[in-house]
Parts: structure tokens; sequence; C-alpha cells
């Protein structure tokens, strides 16, 4: 039983050290070593040359490495191959960082003390307590259930939307399309962390950003497919939407003539919200092989026909 690797050689090359110790049994190959391609039954992959799916004809699993799979075409992927995303600690805990620290930037009004600042301004804005401020995160898996049990000790009102019911502690939860409007009316702050699907593209737009309170401010760490870009800068220059930070853009990177890159209220930052750590990701391949080999879930895994 061999993985197929096709993504960055440096992690590559830790990997390989990880599995040789830690699984011998599993085969690791990259593309320019393999020589039977019936032989693998696992592939590694962000974004597949397109061929490579039809010579792999015992594949059983594709591995994503990482937390997205809107990448992968899952119409050319074989209805018998399971398709997986990563999940390992060092993606939720880079989320978790990188949305505490953007939660808390808007919240303490750095974006209008930068503007200040580029202005020879000494402006002082009166702080609002923690816990007059709404935070809302669009999205309920892994990593919106870990950012809001993270910022639950700041006192913030917290509250997640997803397609699917959930039940979080400290956490006003709303479901389906339904309930969508009362999830945004209670919103100072919106994250975003929806996976995109069909559904889910398009989903951050003048409709659903103006029932937004007025003023509210935007962080989108989902993708960049979420976001209706000329939406956002209509209503940040309207004043609807008092600032963005968005991590994530379509495309990437963006044009060097992009009105995103100098827009005063929004901060943008290159894709590094959360990143894949080589060591760890390689352990949580290795035992989710495992739980494979043993007839178990995996963690990870995605319903097809939800599309995450």
């Amino acid at each position: 039983m061999t993985l197929l690797y096709t993504s960055d050689p440096e992690r590559g090359r830790i990997w390989r050290e990880i599995f040789a110790a830690e699984a011998p049994d599993i085969g690791f190959v990259t593309t320019e070593q393999m020589t039977d391609p019936a032989a693998i039954r696992y592939l590694a992959a962000w974004d597949p040359p397109r061929d490579l799916l039809e010579r792999l004809t015992r594949l059983q699993a594709l591995f994503s490495v990482g937390a997205g799979i809107d990448q992968f075409d899952m119409d050319k992927l074989p209805p018998h191959v399971r398709l997986v995303r990563m999940i390992e600690p060092g993606i939720t805990e880079g989320m978790v960082e990188y949305a505490c620290a953007a939660v808390l930037a808007l919240h303490r009004d750095f974006i209008e003390y930068g503007l200040a600042q580029r202005a020879h301004r000494w402006a002082p804005i009166t702080l609002t307590p923690a816990g007059s401020r709404r935070v809302g995160v669009m999205g309920l898996g892994q990593l919106g259930q870990a950012v809001l049990n993270a910022l639950l000790p700041f006192g913030f009102a917290l509250s997640g939307w997803s397609r699917s019911r959930h039940h979080m502690e400290g956490v006003a939860c709303y479901a389906g399309e339904a309930e969508m409007a009362a999830f945004l009316k209670g919103c100072d702050i919106l994250v975003c962390l929806l996976p995109l699907t069909a559904e889910t593209r398009g989903i951050l737009c003048r409709d659903t950003l103006s029932k937004l309170p007025f003023g509210a401010a935007l962080i989108n760490v989902g993708r960049g497919g979420h976001l209706v870009e000329h939406d956002l800068l209509s209503l940040l220059d309207e004043g609807r939407i008092s600032a963005a930070i968005l991590d994530v853009t379509e495309p990437e990177p963006l044009p060097e003539q992009h009105p995103f890159w100098d827009h005063p209220r929004i901060l943008l930052t290159p894709h590094i919200a959360s990143m894949t750590r080589a060591d760890t990701a390689a352990r949580a391949l290795i035992a989710n092989i495992r739980r494979l080999q043993a007839g178990e879930p995996m963690e990870g895994e995605v319903g097809r026909e939800r599309g995450y």
C-alpha cells in the first residue's frame, strides 16, 4: 500500500522521514518516483494534475494537504474514492490565533487608529466593553467552533450560524436560511469560516451584509469566492460596513491594480491565517490511513453530497 505525495517538496521531505520512522509499512513516493500507478492506494495533494486520477485506477482515498477541498473537481473524482480534508492541530491553532487577533483589532478600533495615525490625528475612541460587542461566526465546523471557544473568555456576546443545527455552550446558534437574518442582525463583527460550495459562493453580498447592524465589520477567512467584491467596496464607501479584514481573495494573489490593495478600511493578508504544520499533518494523515485500513470513520472525510 503506497501513498503518492504531490505537494510542497520541503513538506514532502519531512513527511517521508516521519512515514519511514512511524509507518514503514506504508510506501511513500512522489510523482517522479512513481513507477506503478496501480500500486497507489492513497493520494495526498492540493491540486493534482488533471490526468493523474485517471491513472490511479486503484486509488482508495484522496487526502487534501490543507483544510480546503474546493480546489478539487468532485465531478471528476470517481465515486468510490473517499475525499478527506486535512484536520491537524497546526491548522486549528493558526486559525484561532488569526481570528482572535482580527476580532480584537476590530473591537479595539485598530483600523480607525491607523487612519488617524496617517492623518496625524490624536483621536481617542470611547471603549466599547467586550460584553457589549457581538461577534458572529458563519460556519460551525471544527475551525468555527474552535474560534468561538477561544473567544469565550473575552466576554463577547457570541453567535454562530451554519446550514445544520449545532449546540454550543455560551454561543447562540442559528441554522438554515430561515434563521440567517436573525443571526446577521446580532453581529457587530462577522467572521466567515464557511466551506466554499455552490450554495455558499457569493454569500457575502450586499443583501447579506446589509442585514448586519450599520457600521459592522467583516473578517473573511473562508475563501475569496464567498465575497462579492464590488458589494463590499460599495458598502464600505457608504459606511454600512466600517472595516474588513480579508485573508482570502479570488484570485490569489490579487492583480496589482485591484482596489483592495489601497482601500483605507481593508486590511489584507496573503492567505496566511492558518498553515498546515508538516510534522503534525503527517501524523494526522497516518492516523487517518490507519482508520481507513481498520474500516473506521476518518477525521475530516467529506460528504460528497454536501460538498464539505
